[in-house]
């Protein structure tokens, strides 16, 4: 009796443990809503456990990355890795992590090690060079880390935000790697909060470089996002809804 007794406690025990592991993963993974994904305009859709993102064989770099940016995913106590390697499930010429050696560009990470700290994967995988495209040192390090800190604070200040963000792949500003890899002359992330009966986003667009301006300063519509790249945000809403979304400007939605 006493035997069953214990063997009841502990599959009740393992069974609880579970439920809350997998409850806990489920708010923390970015693909628990497939239907949110943008487009492909230039690539094949790779998702890793903690996001997903669109590559681009013919700019060796991803078109987009999209994620669910949780508290969770922000206030792990993961440390940074740096384990940069090829991506495995890139097909063809995956980028190794001396491809961009002697290019004066770094290897600037699309969805950010920051954002990923909730355990050993999600920061690892931050590190496939399927996450990174070449940006200038004065914009990875300044402009860019400003918006990346900037988009953490609302993930905080709003219990979770989607993130789509990436290259304009559009035009070129040269590039690397014996002419294989191309350098982006801009980039663009869009947040988005389903706030049950309100949905709201802000989008931004920055250039290449390094700039010392206001972040709102960047702020555009996701339509305008879309002309540049090709490619469709959101396309699943109802088309009112992604249509007033796409075309507003609302800053004074966030915090700045």
């Amino acid at each position: 009796m006493k035997y069953s007794m214990r063997l009841l406690f502990y599959v009740v025990f393992l069974f609880s443990c579970s439920k809350e592991t997998n409850s806990s993963l489920a708010q923390a993974k970015p693909n628990n809503n497939n239907s949110l994904l943008p487009t492909t305009s230039k690539g094949y859709v790779i998702n890793h456990t903690y996001f997903s993102l669109s590559y681009s064989e013919a700019n060796r770099q991803a078109e987009w990355v999209f994620y669910n940016l949780t508290p969770a995913l922000i206030n792990g106590t993961q440390t940074r890795t740096d384990d940069i390697r090829s991506d495995p499930f890139v097909k063809n010429n995956p980028v190794k992590s001396t491809d961009y050696t002697g290019s004066g560009y770094d290897r600037g990470h699309l969805c950010p090690a920051a954002d990923m700290t909730l355990n050993l994967t999600a920061m690892s995988e931050t590190f496939y060079m399927s996450n990174m495209s070449p940006q200038a040192p004065s914009f990875n390090r300044g402009i860019w880390s400003t918006l990346e800190d900037r988009v953490r604070t609302w993930a905080l200040e709003k219990n979770g935000v989607y993130v789509a963000t990436g290259p304009v792949l559009n035009t070129s500003c040269g590039n690397i790697n014996n002419g294989t890899i191309s350098v982006p002359c801009a980039y663009y992330k869009i947040i988005y909060k389903d706030n049950g009966q309100e949905k709201i986003a802000i989008a931004l667009i920055l250039n290449n470089q390094g700039s010392s301006a206001n972040l709102k300063t960047f702020v555009c519509t996701i339509d305008q996002i879309e002309s540049l790249t090709g490619i469709n945000f959101f396309s699943n809403l109802p088309d009112d809804i992604e249509n007033k979304l796409e075309s507003t400007i609302a800053t004074a939605n966030w915090s700045w």
